[in-house]
């Protein structure tokens, strides 16, 4: 399977932040979440790998191509949406696409007509007068509407309403039908990604903590519950983020067959990404940290 984007040592620095030796693959055929908390590092490497922010150093590879060399080819190729919208808000939709589609060879105009009839999207509306769904669903329409084979995503359902971020996760698993597409999508909301990500890549403090299969990290890691009684020397290096209770202990563990040997009385669930992302950040790694 090809890769359609690699990140290699990137590094970028400001005054009290910075990403570190970032590193990452992303095949063709997945979609990627992008997960960690707010200020972990996600929009800042989005933004440098899109070239929007320039980097310290590093190698970045759209396509089997360096961005450093062939951003224009790259940029033909890929679709970007942002939480932030980046438009000019006294524009009307039909003057900002015009903007838009005069930076693409493959502007398709009969599929953006398309999304927006879909969309419900009025070409004569200012974007001022967008709510944010709206403003999410015209930034896709963009984004879909000039072949692109790669969507790059911040936050997109971000502030929506549950039926608005069903209808735009639809809208991405119908972008993936025909192959050799991929997806990175930035979020914190993470069930979305229990639904629609193949791939989960965790950024922590500006540095990658882990890319694995979200499937096969679902399967890994439990909650445990138990009584406090039972939380010997042995077990305890097994548990990240470990509660106590009078009622007994709460952890999450990536070692459920060791756990299940050391404590049959124990009851164990499957984990969420959210909580395999908090016990692997930054404070949740350790069980002494939340043992007080």
């Amino acid at each position: 399977m090809k890769n359609i984007l690699e990140v290699r040592n990137l590094n970028k620095s400001y005054k009290h932040f910075s990403l570190q030796d970032i590193s990452f693959s992303l095949p063709e055929g997945c979609i990627t979440g992008f997960i960690g908390v707010n200020g972990a590092g996600k929009t800042t490497t989005l933004k440098t790998i899109l070239g929007l922010t320039s980097k310290d150093s590093g190698e970045i590879r759209f396509f089997d191509m360096n961005m450093d060399t062939e951003e224009r080819h790259i940029k033909e190729r890929l679709g970007v949406v942002f939480d932030s919208g980046g438009f000019y808000a006294e524009l009307t939709l039909q003057e900002m696409k015009a903007l838009v589609a005069s930076s693409y060879r493959s502007w398709d105009e009969k599929e953006f007509r398309r999304y927006l009839e879909r969309f419900s999207l009025n070409p004569r509306q200012k974007i001022n007068t967008l709510s944010k769904g709206m403003r999410m669903k015209y930034a896709l329409a963009l984004a879909l509407s000039h072949q692109a084979d790669f969507l790059v995503m911040d936050e997109p359902t971000s502030g929506l309403d549950p039926l608005i971020r069903r209808q735009l996760l639809d809208i991405l698993r119908e972008y993936m039908e025909r192959g050799g597409r991929g997806v990175f999508f930035s979020t914190h909301i993470t069930s979305d990604l229990d639904q629609l990500a193949d791939m989960l890549v965790l950024i922590d403090h500006g540095k990658i903590v882990f890319q694995e299969e979200k499937d096969s990290l679902l399967e890994r890691y439990r909650i445990v519950k138990g009584d406090v009684q039972d939380l010997s020397d042995a077990v305890l290096p097994l548990l990240y983020n470990l509660s106590r209770t009078a009622f007994g202990f709460t952890a999450v563990t990536d070692q459920a067959g060791e756990i299940q040997k050391a404590m049959p009385g124990a009851f164990l669930e499957r984990a969420s990404i959210e909580d395999i992302m908090l016990c692997r950040i930054e404070g949740g790694d350790t069980y002494a940290a939340s043992a007080d």
